[in-house]
């Protein structure tokens, strides 16, 4: 994978990742941990579909890896909305 292609995928990773934040109503963060989110929603978002024999929705090729946007968006969206609840959930006293 040579340079441009990774900055590409870090930016794709990075709007998906926001978009999740958005939708999960939870930010932890900027950018990069906007990708970070992103690239652990892809994971995420994988293992959903494959477990559930479901198709991959919107793929991009980038540097012939394939990267699937829906899914991230998915994967990412579920990743903060449970990160949010554990971490929400750890200051209020008992």
């Amino acid at each position: 994978m040579s340079f441009g292609s990774f900055l590409l995928l870090l930016l794709i990773a990075s709007i998906c990742g926001g978009i999740g934040q958005g939708i999960s109503g939870y930010s932890f963060g900027g950018c990069l941990v906007s990708a970070g989110v992103g690239f652990i929603g892809a994971i995420i978002g994988k293992w959903i579909a494959t477990e559930l024999g479901l198709p991959y929705i919107w793929e991009v090729m980038i540097g012939g890896s394939p990267f699937p946007v829906i899914w991230s968006v998915i994967g990412s969206a579920l990743f903060t909305a449970v990160l949010g609840l554990i971490l929400k959930g750890k200051g209020k006293a008992a």
